[in-house]
């Protein structure tokens, strides 16, 4: 009975003492990008700047697709917040369509004003950081 005792105390300060993540996706943008029209006013991919890619494109957020459209082109592609490690993650993921599968990444939201989101990720293999902004057109 005394082992049976001191297992299931065990147990219970395993289950208690665990840390505990929040990798719930969420389709709700940082409530500033879903109003409005968005461009990319930087593209840094580990040192190099590759804004260019994406000039001219107007972004916008709504339901969990992101849309980005320049001319008659257009692209979609899929956006969650999520809370990872106590820090609030902005994800995604426009699948493989080039330039856009570069900003396939849950990224940790740096700062958000009223016309501005800043974006960060630091690779997990080699520690490089990669910067993503947004700003409202």
């Amino acid at each position: 009975m005394k082992q049976l005792a001191i297992s299931l105390s065990l147990f219970i300060f395993f289950v208690v003492s665990c840390k505990k993540d929040d990798n719930s996706g969420s389709t709700n943008a940082p409530n500033i990008l879903k109003q409005g029209n968005w461009r990319i006013t930087l593209y840094n991919d580990s040192g190099k700047d590759e804004t260019s890619y994406f000039s001219g494109y107007t972004f916008t957020f709504s339901n969990g697709v992101v849309t980005a459209v320049k001319g008659s082109s257009s692209v979609s592609g899929t956006y969650a917040t999520k809370i990872d490690d106590s820090k609030n993650k902005f994800v995604l993921n426009f699948a493989a369509t080039s330039p856009f599968d570069e900003l396939n990444d849950d990224w940790h939201i740096v700062e958000e004003t009223s016309s501005k989101i800043r974006l960060e990720d630091v690779s997990g293999g080699n520690g490089e950081t990669d910067l993503l902004t947004f700003e409202k057109n």
